[in-house]
């Protein structure tokens, strides 16, 4: 076993590290999703191609020209620079159909959910597509007008130019009708998968637009073909009078054609034939024959022009009688001509009701925001002074109104946010949030999945000038964090009379944080009870910020214990303006206790010193009275130490009541209202390391 071991370690130690048992598929038998990027992309390149094809198509119908007296042929230059640019169109409509034997399809019965299971089995897929519309695109890539001009005109027996114009027309008009219809399949397609054709409204209407040229340039080249149709139709039936055995010389119908240019006979012809003269539509006394709504190619010359004049002319004759549904043509009798006006007046009405008609769309769709925002502000408006509010009050809705318009442009975000998937919408919310909320520094000590979740859950909030977020006593509904502008946050102390203060929050600071303190209460009907505010917060001027609601902070603060850490436990009490508020009035409070307490016992002090130093003197004194007396009476002697005996006593009660008074002073009277201090509440604390787990 070893031995065979080894030789298989020695026989396979050639093969690649990358070395995989999976084979793989080359790029020509892959199977492509026809919702790839591949394939959508293919899509537009076809449709682009069908737009292309369809404008050079017609472009065939300006190959016959009036080269001459009575004589018309076939522009060759123009024939070769078309049928050269035709070849690369069809050379795509090829890879085209290559493509779509390559692309797999949904099963039908498998579009009860989603989007369906794909059938990726070439034969099944090969089976489906040439019973579907393999014909009609096979008859859309084939060339056939290269094959009439350079093989089947030259072959025949007698080519001419009227013959090879009418060949060469009925073949591009048989042509024309299956790469038009190809557009709508790959219109709806693009559709399906991307949800529009055109991604931007300026590009739809440039679409539309496009549409609407390519049917002015189809009818203006027909009309012009037409008419060179028309003019040797005259030439034949003038030339057809003159073919008798009384007629010297006689037309002959090769005459009408510019190869016989130079010839004596047609030399000899054209001194003595009226056909020029008859089929003359510029000639007014000739009523023989009727050019009817051809007869501006003549009286215009536009068909002896050069090509862009000849172009441009026919295209604005198109684009002129589509547009005004051909009320301005002037016709024959004739039931042919009749008819093709009947057809420009169809394809007028159905042009411009469909394809303007989206141009339209698309052009309003720019300024539906613009107009639904002035819609709103009208009914606004309207509403304002039925209800008959004051001016100031009418003043502040008009800024609002206008101010949360040019913040959001009368887009719903947060609507456009719930119809996302979870993890979309986290991403976006980060995107925008997360860059904005680390300027908090209270938020900046998190770590990157607390702060996830809390810019999950904020909520733009948009807030003009001179407006009350909150007022002191209010319910707290959420926590605000300032992105722009000034907030001021006062309070009274709960209505405390000589008592104020207040501060200014700006970018990076927030407010609400009662309802902190609220969140992290592990009691299940705290959420019936919200924090009443201890501040009243106004506005100063515009304010973007971010909220954080109540029942959000909530969820975060039972589902992250990091919220309860001892570091975001200091950074809370550092940052907190209530807490801030609280430390420098207790602080002033105890430095006036301090300064007090100082005063009242320097005056004890200075008082104790003068009486000591008063009863000192007054028993010097009495001592000196009695050496000097020491030689008198007995009974003097009596009355003076009982004397002395009463003046001791009522010393000693003297400094005893001063020292009672001392003490006095060092206390504070509450009832004393030159010594009383506003008394500043300690804010609730929030219980961070409070278990939630119950």
């Amino acid at each position: 076993m070893n031995n065979l071991h080894l030789y298989a370690s020695s026989r396979f130690r050639h093969l690649p590290k990358t070395f995989s048992l999976r084979r793989e598929v080359p790029w020509w038998d892959q199977i492509l999703d026809p919702g790839s990027q591949i394939v959508t992309k293919w899509n537009y390149i076809i449709l682009v191609t069908c737009l292309i094809a369809l404008f050079l198509d017609p472009l065939y119908f300006y190959l016959p020209v009036i080269a001459g007296p009575a004589c018309m042929s076939i522009d060759l230059g123009l024939g070769i620079i078309v049928t050269f640019f035709r070849t690369v169109a069809d050379l795509f409509f090829l890879m085209h159909i290559i493509l779509k034997f390559r692309t797999a399809f949904v099963a039908p019965n498998s579009r009860v959910f989603g989007k369906g299971e794909l059938v990726m089995d070439p034969r099944a897929i090969a089976i489906r597509y040439l019973k579907s519309s393999f014909a009609i695109d096979l008859a859309a890539a084939l060339p056939l007008p290269q094959i009439v001009i350079w093989f089947i005109i030259p072959a025949a027996k007698s080519p001419s130019a009227a013959h090879a114009n009418h060949t060469l027309s009925f073949i591009v008009l048989i042509q024309y009708v299956p790469r038009f219809f190809i557009m709508f399949p790959l219109n709806q397609r693009i559709i399906k998968t991307t949800g529009v054709v055109a991604k931007t409204a300026w590009s739809g209407a440039a679409y539309n637009l496009l549409l609407s040229m390519l049917a002015s340039h189809v009818l203006g080249s027909s009309w012009y073909v037409l008419s060179i149709q028309r003019q040797y139709q005259c030439w034949r039936m003038e030339c057809a009078k003159e073919m008798n055995a009384t007629h010297s010389p006689s037309c002959n119908p090769l005459f009408l054609d510019c190869s016989t240019i130079g010839k004596p006979e047609r030399n000899f012809w054209l001194k003595v034939t009226r056909v020029i003269t008859s089929c003359d539509a510029k000639n007014d006394d000739n009523n023989d024959f009727q050019f009817g709504m051809f007869s501006d190619a003549f009286t215009n010359d536009v068909a002896s022009a050069d090509f862009l004049d000849k172009y441009f002319y026919c295209l604005w004759w198109g684009l002129k009688n589509l547009s005004s549904y051909g009320q301005n043509i002037v016709t024959s009798t004739l039931s042919g001509e009749t008819l093709f006006c009947i057809l420009i007046c169809i394809i007028g009405l159905v042009f411009f009701s469909h394809l303007i008609g989206n141009m339209q769309t698309y052009l309003q769709s720019t300024t539906a925001r613009i107009e639904e925002w002035r819609v709103r502000r009208r009914d606004t408006e309207e509403w304002m002074r039925h209800r008959q509010l004051p001016p100031d009050l009418q003043d502040r809705v008009r800024r609002f109104v206008q101010y949360k318009w040019i913040a959001t442009r009368g887009v719903d975000e947060e609507a456009i946010l719930k119809s996302l998937p979870l993890d979309l919408r986290r991403q976006i919310q980060r995107h925008l949030c997360l860059a904005l909320v680390r300027r908090v520094p209270f938020f900046a000590q998190m770590d990157d999945q607390l702060l996830d979740a809390i810019c999950e859950r904020l909520v733009p909030s948009l807030n003009t000038n001179d407006m009350y977020l909150v007022r002191e006593g209010d319910p707290v509904n959420e926590m605000l964090f300032i992105i722009r502008g000034r907030l001021e946050s006062s309070t009274t102390n709960g209505g405390r009379a000589g008592f104020f203060n207040s501060i200014t929050l700006g970018p990076g600071d927030f407010c609400g944080e009662e309802l902190l303190t609220w969140a992290l209460v592990p009691a299940s009907t705290s959420e019936l009870n919200l924090p009443l505010s201890t501040r009243t917060v106004k506005s100063l001027t515009e304010v973007e910020a971010f909220a954080l609601r109540s029942r959000d902070l909530k969820f975060v603060a039972k589902q992250f214990k990091r919220l309860h850490s001892k570091t975001l436990q200091h950074a809370f009490r550092y940052y907190s303006h209530q807490w801030r508020t609280w430390g420098a009035c207790f602080i002033q409070a105890a430095w006036r206790r301090f300064k007090r307490k100082k005063q009242a016992m320097e005056l004890a002090k200075q008082e104790n010193l003068y009486y000591t130093q008063d009863n000192e003197d007054g028993y010097s004194e009495g001592s000196a009275a009695a050496e000097y007396d020491d030689g008198g009476a007995a009974s003097a002697d009596n009355a003076n130490n009982s004397q002395h005996l009463g003046a001791t006593i009522l010393a000693s009660k003297f400094a005893k009541n001063t020292r009672k008074g001392t003490k006095k002073i060092t206390r504070i009277d509450p009832d004393d209202s030159s010594l009383k201090l506003p008394k500043m509440f300690k804010p609730v604390e929030p219980d961070f390391s409070a278990d939630h787990d119950s």
